[in-house]
């Protein structure tokens, strides 16, 4: 039997509760501390997306960083859905390039960020660009090429307290889960 992860063949995986953890805490933030985020911690979330599953491996994704403080004041403007980008020290710009399913993709990419994020002290809201007009304003003030598609804009700083990281409100597994056929409560 083949070795995984380093494991003997047969041995039990351990499951990290600290990625479970970070899955159930975090939470959505819009307000960050004026703090820089240092370069290793941009560079882990940038790889955290380059890892993320993409269809058929096409790993069709763009990270643009933006840290120029004019810039982000423009892109808080033209973002009805997320002026709060104008305050974040950092901001990542999600492009994907002839993705199958641009959507599913960088949302994979995006939620791999977002965790990463997390773990190190940051926070994070995504800031959908589907309103062509605005979305058109920020591929020219980024530069990036009409054919490339913009997805979303991750503004990422420092918490500006220890949110609460228990209690989110969620439905009922038993109201949402099921087992084998849909309505057949999962067990």
């Amino acid at each position: 039997m083949a070795s995984i992860m380093g494991r003997p063949a047969g041995q039990q995986e351990h499951v990290s509760m600290e990625v479970y953890e970070c899955v159930r805490a975090r939470r959505t933030i819009r307000r960050f501390r004026p703090d820089p985020v240092p370069e290793a911690v941009i560079t882990r979330v940038l790889r955290a997306g380059r890892w993320a599953p993409s269809s058929r491996n096409q790993q069709p994704w763009h990270f643009i960083v933006i840290r120029d403080r004019d810039t982000l004041k423009s892109l808080g403007k033209i973002a009805a859905s997320g002026p709060f980008v104008a305050d974040a020290p950092v901001v990542i710009a999600i492009a994907m390039e002839n993705a199958d399913r641009p959507d599913l993709d960088a949302g994979r990419a995006l939620q791999q960020m977002e965790l990463v994020a997390w773990s190190e002290g940051l926070g994070t809201c995504f800031v959908n660009l589907s309103v062509e007009e605005q979305n058109r304003k920020v591929k020219g003030i980024l530069g990036i090429p009409a054919e490339i598609e913009l997805i979303a804009l991750l503004p990422f700083g420092y918490r500006p307290k220890s949110p609460r990281t228990g209690g989110k409100h969620r439905k009922p597994l038993a109201t949402i889960a099921h087992e084998e056929t849909f309505g057949q409560p999962y067990s």
